[in-house]
C-alpha cells in the first residue's frame, strides 16, 4: 500500500513509478503595493476634469464668444476704417492688377482719385467751419429769442396782461433745465450700459461672421457639415490649393479676391460659380486639384465638378449640397406616365436628371450610341431605358443581340425582330451575323431612289467586348473578333457607322471596361453619342468620350464604382448641355424589370405584332428533360416560372407555348416533383440531374 507524501520543499529526488507523490510548492504572497502619492492621485483628477468632455465643450464656448467680441471689433474698425479712407479702392485695385485686369484697375484707380477729391474739398472747408458755425448760431439765437417774444406780446394782447410776454420765453427755459435734468439722471446708467451695448454690437458682428479661431467653433462648423458655400470659403479653397501663382495673387488682392468670383447661383442640388483665375494660372492647375478643391470646400471629391466655360481663363465650380448626390431621383416618366408614347424624329428620351435637378432628354434621331463603364454599375439598365423609350414608336424595329446572356432582354420577345442571348462564341456568330444582316439592309436602302423614307433600325448589341475579343474564326478563317480588316464583326460594324445614319441604320453598343483591344479606336469614334459610368482610369475615361470631353472637364474616372451607379458622363449633341461645356453628367432613372415589361407590354399593344428570331436552329427533336436540365443551370432550387422562360428562349417552337402544366407532366413522368418555397414553385436541380442519370442508365441496360 502506497502512501501520499505532503512535502514541502523542492523534492531533487527522481520519481519511482510505483510511488505517488504530491508535491506543494508554497508561493509567498506578493508585497502588498505602495499607496499612491496623494499629489499623483489629485493630478490624476485634474486631468480626468480638465480632459472631460463638458470641460472642454464649456471652456469652448466660452472661448468662442468671448472672441467673438474682440473679432467683432475688429470687423467693425475695419468697417470703420473702410469707410473713412481710401483702404478699399486700395484694395479692389491691387486685386484686379494681381489678376491682370488692367482696364478694372483703371476704373478703381478713377474712383479712388474721385475719393480723394471730394476728401480734400470736405477737409477744405473745416476751415472756414468754426466762423459760419458761429455765426449760425448767433443769428438762430436772435431769431428763436425774436419768435418766442413776439409770441409772447401776442399772448399778451390777447390776454391784456403784460406779464405773458416773457411767458413763451420763460417756458422754453424751463424745458431746457427739465432736459439737463434727465440728462443728469440718465448719464450714470449711460455710462455702464454705453460700454455694455456696444460690446454686444461687437459680439453680434463676430458671432454673425464666424470671427473666432477654428479650434474655438461649434463642432458642425469646426467638421464642415451643413456650411454654406460663400464668396470667402470659395476664395480661401483656391488659395490653400497648392498652386504658387494662385496663391500669391490671391495674397495681394486681399479681401478682394472674392472679386475673381460671379455670382453663386443655386443650380439644383447645389450651387455653381464661375472663377476668373488671375493671369498667370492655367485652368488645368485648377482640374487637375479637384480632390483637394473639395475638401477645401468641405465636400467630397464626388460632390464637385469643375468644368470649362466659354470666357477665356475661367472656370466653372459646382459644388453638391453635402449629401444630396446620395439620395436617389424619382421614377422615370415611362413608370409613371402609362400614355407616353415615343417619336424617333422629334421626340426626347426622358433619361434622368442633371446635377441641377433638371429633366436630361436625349434625342436619338440618327445617331449611333456607345455606352461603358466598369461592371455593375448601371449600364445596361441605362441602355435598355433609351431603348424602352424608343420601342413606344411603332415603326421602329430592332435586333438586339445580348453577349450576357442573363435575361435583361427578355422582355423585347415579340418586339425585337431578332434577340439573341449568351456569352458563348455561338452566340458571338449568331450576332456578327445579325449585323451582317444589317448592313445588307443598309445596302439595299442606299440603292433605293432618293427621298426614300425608311423605317428606323436599332441594331444593338449589349457586352460588345464579347463580340471583338471572341478567337472563333470562320471557314474560310476570317476572325469573328478582333479589330482587323478580316475582322467580321468590327468590319460590319464600321460599315453601319460610315453610312447607315443615312437610311436610319444606327449601330447601339454597351461595353465594359474598354482598352484598345475590348473597343477598338475607329469603333469608339464612329458613335455620335457616346457616355460613360464609373471607370478606373483617365485612359480610359479619354476611350469612353474622347479628349476634347476629359480636356474639358469630362471626368468618369472619378465617379464612385458602386455607390454612383446609373450616374454617367455624356458627350452628344442629342442633349442640352451648358454653353461653353464639352460634356454633362446625367443621373439615369432605374427601370426594372417589372416596369421594363408593362412598357413593353404597352410597345406591343402599339404594333400588329412581330415574331422574335432567336437564331436557334429549328426541326430537330428535342429532349425536354435535357432541356430542362440546361435551363436550370447551376441554380439549385429555380422558379418554375424561369424555368419555363429559359426553355421559350431555348426553342419558342417547342416551349413557347409551355405552361407549369406541361413543366410538370414532363417532370413526374422522370419521377419529379416539383414544391414550393416561401410561396412559390420551384424544382430541385438535384432531382432532375438523377432523373437524367437514372434514364440514361436505363437506356444503356435495355441496349445491352
Amino acid at each position: 500500500m502506497s502512501e501520499n507524501v505532503v512535502n514541502l520543499h523542492k523534492n531533487t529526488a527522481p520519481a519511482t513509478e510505483d510511488a505517488s507523490v504530491t508535491t506543494l510548492t508554497v508561493v509567498p504572497d506578493p508585497a502588498p503595493a505602495k499607496p499612491v502619492p496623494l499629489w499623483v492621485r489629485s493630478g490624476r483628477a485634474m486631468k480626468r476634469a480638465v480632459t472631460d468632455e463638458r470641460t472642454t465643450t464649456t471652456a469652448r464656448a466660452v472661448a468662442r464668444h468671448s472672441l467673438y467680441v474682440w473679432g467683432g471689433g475688429r470687423i467693425v474698425a475695419r468697417r470703420t476704417w473702410d469707410g473713412r479712407t481710401g483702404a478699399r479702392y486700395e484694395r479692389f485695385l491691387r486685386a484686379a492688377e494681381a489678376a491682370g485686369n488692367m482696364e478694372l484697375a483703371g476704373e478703381w484707380e478713377e474712383r479712388l482719385q474721385h475719393f480723394r477729391d471730394a476728401r480734400h474739398r470736405r477737409r477744405m472747408d473745416l476751415l472756414t467751419s468754426p466762423i459760419d458755425v458761429a455765426k449760425s448760431i448767433g443769428v438762430g439765437a436772435g431769431v428763436s429769442v425774436g419768435v418766442l417774444v413776439a409770441l409772447g406780446v401776442v399772448m399778451a394782447i390777447n390776454n391784456h396782461d403784460i406779464t405773458d410776454v416773457i411767458t413763451p420765453l420763460t417756458a422754453t427755459i424751463e424745458f431746457i433745465g427739465l432736459l439737463i435734468r434727465i440728462v443728469q439722471v440718465v448719464w450714470p446708467y449711460a455710462i455702464v450700459l454705453g460700454p455694455l451695448f456696444a460690446l454686444l454690437g461687437m459680439w453680434a458682428v463676430g458671432s454673425k461672421q464666424q470671427a473666432a479661431p477654428q479650434w474655438a467653433l461649434p463642432a458642425n462648423v469646426r467638421n464642415g457639415e451643413g456650411e454654406p458655400i460663400t464668396p470667402s470659403i470659395v476664395v480661401k479653397a483656391l488659395r490653400d490649393l497648392g498652386v504658387p501663382a494662385l496663391r500669391n495673387a490671391i495674397k495681394e488682392m486681399g479681401d478682394a479676391g472674392a472679386s475673381m468670383l460671379g455670382p453663386i447661383r443655386i443650380a439644383g442640388c447645389g450651387v455653381e460659380v464661375d472663377v476668373t483665375l488671375p493671369s498667370g494660372v492655367a485652368t488645368n492647375e485648377v482640374q487637375t486639384k479637384r480632390r483637394k478643391l473639395a475638401e477645401n470646400l468641405t465636400r467630397h471629391e464626388h460632390e464637385v465638378f469643375i468644368t470649362i466655360p466659354q470666357a477665356a481663363r475661367t472656370v466653372r465650380l459646382w459644388v453638391a449640397d453635402s449629401g444630396a448626390l446620395d439620395e436617389p431621383i424619382g421614377p422615370s416618366p415611362l413608370v409613371t406616365d402609362d400614355t407616353m408614347t415615343a417619336d424617333y424624329t422629334k421626340g426626347k428620351a426622358p433619361w434622368g436628371q442633371d446635377l441641377r435637378g433638371d429633366a436630361a432628354r436625349l434625342s436619338l434621331y440618327q445617331r449611333h450610341l456607345l455606352i461603358t463603364g466598369l461592371s455593375n454599375q448601371g449600364k445596361t439598365v441605362a441602355l435598355r431605358s433609351l431603348a424602352l423609350w424608343l420601342a413606344l414608336d411603332k415603326s421602329v424595329q430592332f435586333l438586339i443581340g445580348d453577349l450576357k446572356g442573363a435575361g435583361d432582354w427578355n422582355m423585347f420577345m415579340g418586339l425585337a425582330t431578332t434577340l439573341i442571348q449568351g456569352p458563348t462564341d455561338e452566340h458571338v456568330i449568331q450576332v456578327t451575323e445579325m449585323v451582317e444582316g444589317a448592313v445588307e439592309e443598309m445596302n439595299k436602302r442606299l440603292m433605293s431612289p432618293p427621298g426614300t423614307v425608311f423605317p428606323p433600325l436599332i441594331v444593338l448589341v449589349d457586352e460588345a467586348q464579347v463580340a471583338f475579343m471572341c478567337p472563333a474564326k470562320d471557314d474560310e478563317k476570317r476572325p469573328y473578333g478582333g479589330s482587323k480588316a478580316n475582322s467580321r464583326y468590327f468590319m460590319a460594324v464600321r460599315k453601319i457607322h460610315n453610312q447607315g445614319r443615312a437610311v436610319n441604320v444606327l449601330m447601339w453598343q454597351g461595353t465594359q471596361d474598354p482598352t484598345n483591344e475590348n473597343l477598338p479606336k475607329l469603333v469608339r469614334e464612329g458613335a455620335h453619342t457616346r457616355a460613360s459610368l464609373a471607370l478606373g482610369t483617365e485612359s480610359q475615361a479619354r476611350m469612353a468620350l474622347g479628349d476634347k470631353a476629359v480636356d474639358g472637364g469630362a471626368a468618369p474616372n472619378l465617379l464612385r464604382p458602386g455607390l454612383d451607379q446609373g450616374t454617367l458622363v455624356l458627350a452628344s449633341s442629342g442633349i442640352d448641355i451648358p454653353a461653353g461645356q464639352a460634356s454633362i453628367t446625367v443621373r439615369t432613372h432605374y427601370i426594372d424589370d417589372d416596369a421594363a415589361e408593362a412598357i413593353t407590354d404597352r410597345a406591343k399593344a402599339l404594333r400588329d405584332g412581330v415574331t422574335t428570331l432567336t437564331v436557334i436552329e429549328r426541326g430537330e427533336e428535342r429532349d425536354a428533360l435535357a432541356d430542362i436540365a440546361g435551363a436550370i443551370g447551376e441554380s439549385p432550387r429555380p422558379l418554375t416560372t424561369d424555368v419555363l422562360k429559359r426553355l421559350a428562349m431555348l426553342d419558342e417552337d417547342a416551349y413557347g407555348g409551355w405552361t407549369n402544366g406541361d413543366l410538370k407532366r414532363v417532370l413526374e413522368a422522370a419521377g419529379v416533383e416539383s414544391y414550393k418555397s416561401h410561396g412559390r414553385m420551384v424544382i430541385r436541380r438535384e432531382d432532375v440531374l438523377t432523373a437524367l442519370a437514372n434514364r440514361d442508365d436505363e437506356d444503356s441496360a435495355s441496349a445491352s
